[in-house]
């Protein structure tokens, strides 16, 4: 018995397209970590995880997989998360960064989606620019509470599919000049934004699932642009207003002309490709032979 036959509906070939694929997850605390669980047991193969943060005291309220001897022995979010992968998928490709992802890109490049699960929205804005140059859909997802005073708080949230040439972060009203200029004055004063474990786990898990349809769809007619909103207090996730707006149209934020690698160096890759090609020489001459010919010219 395969231990995924209770998700054959999602496609004969989802167990070898889930397998195949690369996963980048940016942020490994509430939300990520949250990612990371579903995606290994739905059989995602590839993950390139990100965050340069370990675990305290703090995080464990809604770290899933963090314990107190992770907190204990400071453990590495990205430590954590790969002994949770591999709980159920021992052989999975995984490379870890503790770092920030800027010192990732050349692994998350080669990814088939990227999750951020970030807290800044220049953050958000910097991710999903890299996402749209090098034609990788990006999930962005994250959750607020907002003080409402005498009638208590509203926990709320977004999870966004942004495909490339589709509406991005922007062209939904979510990263603005405004929030971007708010945040950077509030800079190193803010603090860390409430969380919860449960909300975490509803965009989380709302997140998977348009990863999942993004690999092996399991209806046809699923939306190429998604903009969900979370009421934590309503308890509902629904389309957002924009999501109606917004359908079909092209993005003006990041054009065409703006795609590929802005430090790609041709030279570079010139020189991978030849130095691969005399390895693959060598490796083409059998051993026997590449040993004499060592000796005769050690000796010569």
């Amino acid at each position: 018995m395969n231990r995924l036959d209770r998700q054959s509906f999602l496609g004969p070939d989802s167990d070898t397209l889930l397998h195949e694929c690369t996963v980048g997850l940016v942020g490994l605390g509430g939300g990520g970590s949250h990612v990371v669980q579903q995606l290994a047991h739905l059989g995602v193969g590839g993950y390139v995880l990100v965050d340069p943060d370990r675990i305290d005291f703090s995080n464990t309220n809604r770290l899933v997989g963090g314990t107190l001897a992770d907190v204990e022995a400071q453990a590495l979010k990205v430590s954590i998360a790969e002994r949770v992968i591999r709980g159920v998928q021992p052989e999975a490709r995984i490379i870890s960064v503790a770092d920030t992802w800027l010192e990732a890109t050349d692994d998350l490049k080669r990814c088939d989606v990227i999750v951020g699960a970030v807290d800044s929205y220049k953050e958000r804005d910097q991710l999903e620019g890299f996402a749209r140059r090098h034609l990788i859909p990006y999930v962005d997802m994250g959750m607020d509470v907002t003080d409402l005073g005498n009638n208590g708080f509203l926990i709320s949230g977004q999870v966004i599919s942004s495909l490339p040439g589709g509406p991005c972060l922007r062209c939904c009203g979510l990263v603005t000049d405004a929030r971007l200029e708010m945040e950077a004055q509030a800079y190193g004063v803010a603090g860390g934004r409430p969380q919860v474990v449960w909300s975490n786990g509803v965009l989380a898990s709302t997140a998977a699932g348009l990863v999942v349809q993004l690999i092996t769809p399991w209806f046809p007619s699923s939306p190429e642009f998604v903009y969900l909103e979370y009421d934590g207090n309503k308890g509902i996730v629904r389309p957002h207003g924009q999501m109606g707006l917004l359908k079909g149209r092209k993005c003006p934020h990041h054009p065409a002309e703006e795609t590929g690698d802005p430090l790609f160096d041709i030279r570079k890759h010139l020189a991978r490709l030849e130095s691969r090609s005399k390895v693959a020489e060598v490796e083409r001459v059998p051993l026997w032979r590449r040993l004499i010919s060592f000796f005769r010219n050690d000796c010569s």
